[in-house]
């Protein structure tokens, strides 16, 4: 029977709608490990076998128009806004509006990636293509990475990479060696005692030694401020900046909308991908119009084609 937290039939149209305008790598929204690690009490969860088939439904069919699927596998710690005792690496509430987190022990943080690690099996039990861990934006692994807020003692503290490493090496011992492992980051934090652009780029070197083949370089997430300029491209120099720094492959995001824009960051080598959120909320056949917009060929079902002759 299906669960109130499984994708539905919503989240079935929805992305295989853009599989079926010609999205080639689709990432599945924020998917949590518990039911307190959700931003809300609307986000999907992974944490029950019987969450498996729901994802299967949704995969099988958006990989039969050809699309790629990753999941995103996650925890909001202290950003869980429903939860009535959220946890974190840390005893700071976000802010006022969200409840005083519960400061995970030792034990609690190994148990944690335990969590993380029988997500990332169900992911694969379901068929994905790829898993992304989501280590940006303030939440549960950023929480842990970064110093604003992970000024513990133990050794998540002395090496405060050390529990994204654990989630990365428990993703490993069960993805196929073939399969790509993506971490979506925050280059930097925008917060006034924040991290800076040298120190994303030494934890993204920790974790390309731990095990992920593509960085997602995003920013933000740790304080309520944000860029000075925010619109398009607003991060690309930061996913260049890192690609420079450590010749790893990432991808660009960021009101990437433009396809010519985003060809061309392609092209000038500052990215490896480029990610269109907002572009494609608005339109599920984004890709095929980018496409088309570059003046190459359409990536829709043949059934289609006629509504684009010219």
């Amino acid at each position: 029977m299906a669960s109130l937290l499984d994708p539905y039939d919503w989240h079935y149209s929805h992305y295989t709608s853009r599989a079926i305008g010609g999205t080639s790598l689709i990432i599945i929204e924020m998917t949590d490990v518990e039911p307190d690690g959700r931003i809300s009490d609307y986000d999907l969860g992974i944490w029950e076998d019987d969450h498996v088939p729901a994802f299967e439904r949704i995969i099988r069919a958006c990989q039969s128009y050809g699309a790629k699927v990753a999941i995103q596998i996650a925890h909001a710690g202290r950003k869980a806004e429903d939860a009535v005792v959220p946890v974190s690496s840390t005893s700071t509430a976000f802010s006022d509006r969200f409840n005083t987190p519960k400061e995970l022990s030792t034990a609690e943080a190994e148990a944690m990636v335990v969590k993380f690690e029988q997500a990332f099996k169900r992911a694969v039990q379901a068929g994905v293509d790829a898993i992304e861990i989501h280590g940006a934006h303030g939440y549960l692994i950023h929480q842990f990475h970064s110093p604003f807020t992970n000024k513990r003692s133990d050794k998540y503290g002395q090496d405060r990479a050390l529990f994204g490493k654990e989630m990365i090496q428990a993703a490993r011992r069960l993805m196929p060696e073939c399969m790509p492992l993506i971490f979506r980051i925050s280059a930097v934090e925008y917060a006034e005692e924040g991290y800076q652009l040298d120190y994303s780029i030494n934890l993204v070197k920790e974790y390309r030694e731990a095990g992920i083949d593509l960085f997602h370089i995003s920013s933000g997430g740790e304080s309520n401020n944000g860029p000075e300029y925010s619109g398009e491209g607003y991060q690309v120099d930061l996913a260049a900046s890192i690609k420079k720094a450590l010749d790893v492959p990432v991808i660009a995001v960021g009101r990437m909308e433009n396809a010519t824009y985003s060809d061309q960051v392609i092209r000038d080598g500052k990215a490896d991908l480029v990610a269109v959120g907002r572009g494609m909320l608005r339109n599920p056949y984004w890709a095929n119009e980018a496409s088309l917009e570059l003046k190459r060929k359409t990536i829709i079902p043949r059934a289609l084609e006629r509504g684009f002759d010219i």
